[in-house]
């Protein structure tokens, strides 16, 4: 199961960038389904995106939110996003969505483990990492809405330089350490920390080139950042 396992953390802005992207979930849905037709099993961590945040921002100009509230607005819109897409997979699923990632996994013969937030403190990218420790998978594909990393903030310094491929150490000196709910990283400081620990190896990709993630899943030169 290790070997024909992948774990992929899909950021919730690409299935919902203000609206449900049908488009984008129809095409995401064939690639795994022809995935699954070469033997592999897929585990697909869905993130909260805008909506979470749109969510935190109304919450928070209404009443004062707590830290612990705000993140707990987020998980929920994770979850949200979760169900839908294991609808879209159907009777290939886990029979539910991984909400704690350290808790045992009993496959049989589903193709498709769907998973969500789980506390505060982190983000989905956190829960990716734990899922990828409880599988015993070393690697992890990040969809995201970016081709590369930077050195810095490409919006606020026009001489950002991209990053093909950076150790967990020099990528921390870039996210920090700090989380705060509605966080927005190529990969969030604890799941950072998490990962190096485990010494995973970690693909940053923008989710909306589908072609690039086929190049991915097949061991072809793709655009990206390798964290490792």
């Amino acid at each position: 199961m290790k070997k024909e396992m992948i774990i992929i953390s899909l950021g919730g802005s690409l299935v919902v960038p203000d609206e449900v992207d049908v488009d984008f979930l129809k095409k995401f849905r064939k690639i795994i389904l022809n995935q699954i037709t070469k033997g592999k099993r897929f585990v697909l961590i869905i993130g909260g995106g805008k909506i979470c945040r749109k969510y935190q921002k109304a919450a928070s100009e209404i009443v004062g939110l707590t830290s612990k509230e705000l993140d707990w607005l987020g998980i929920s819109a994770t979850r949200f996003n979760a169900y839908l897409v294991k609808t879209i997979f159907k009777n290939l699923t886990y029979r539910e969505i991984i909400a704690d990632p350290t808790k045992k996994i009993r496959m049989k013969n589903e193709k498709v483990i769907v998973a969500a937030g789980w506390k505060p403190g982190c983000s989905t990218d956190y829960d990716a990492v734990l899922l990828a420790k409880n599988l015993g998978v070393k690697t992890l594909i990040n969809l995201t809405n970016i081709d590369y990393v930077y050195d810095k903030d490409p919006k606020k310094y026009p001489d950002a330089k991209i990053i093909k491929n950076i150790s967990w150490q020099d990528f921390r000196k870039i996210v920090g350490n700090k989380w705060d709910p509605g966080l927005n990283m190529p990969f969030d400081p604890v799941a950072s920390k998490a990962a190096q620990k485990q010494k995973m190896k970690v693909i940053i990709a923008n989710g909306k080139n589908l072609k690039n993630l086929e190049k991915i899943l097949s061991n072809k030169g793709f655009v990206g950042t390798v964290i490792n």
